[in-house]
């Protein structure tokens, strides 16, 4: 039975913490979808002022919605079009404190004021975007850029 962890103030500390819960929940399990819906539930458990957290997985040249916490969200997104298709393009973290301010923002849920998108890279090749929504502005911060990558270098090791 997996719990909720009581984490501390020390924002390093708890996402180095994160990082290692998501290695333990992972270790053994091959499935990549399984892989990354367990990823997106910890990260969902882990966040507060969040409204959507999840994954859009490349194929055939476009992001495709994978794994997610939170309401129905757009399905298919063209690589440089939008937040997580800018991300993926520049093959960098994005943190956007203001979505309305970002040129191009694709609006799945209208809810949504600030955006970070984490790119997941493996062996060289763009697999995906993570991709966190939240509902008040200036939610997200370097540092949580920073988490969210050690979090992902987790991620790609499991799958």
């Amino acid at each position: 039975m997996f719990t909720k962890t009581t984490y501390s103030e020390d924002l390093t500390a708890n996402y180095t913490m994160l990082s290692k819960q998501l290695d333990a929940l992972l270790t053994g399990e091959t499935n990549a979808i399984a892989n990354f819906s367990n990823a997106s539930a910890l990260l969902n458990q882990f966040f507060d002022q969040i409204n959507w957290v999840g994954f859009y997985l490349m194929e055939d040249g476009e992001l495709v919605l994978g794994p997610f916490q939170g309401l129905p969200a757009c399905v298919r997104i063209p690589v440089g079009r939008g937040v997580c298709g800018t991300a993926a393009q520049k093959l960098e973290t994005i943190i956007v404190p203001d979505v309305h301010a970002f040129p191009g923002h694709i609006a799945c849920d209208a809810a949504s004021q600030s955006e970070i998108v984490v790119p997941i890279v493996k062996d060289g090749v763009l697999v995906g975007v993570l991709d966190i929504d939240s509902p008040i502005k200036e939610r997200f911060s370097e540092q949580d850029a920073t988490g969210l990558e050690q979090f992902v270098q987790v991620l790609v090791k499991h799958i």
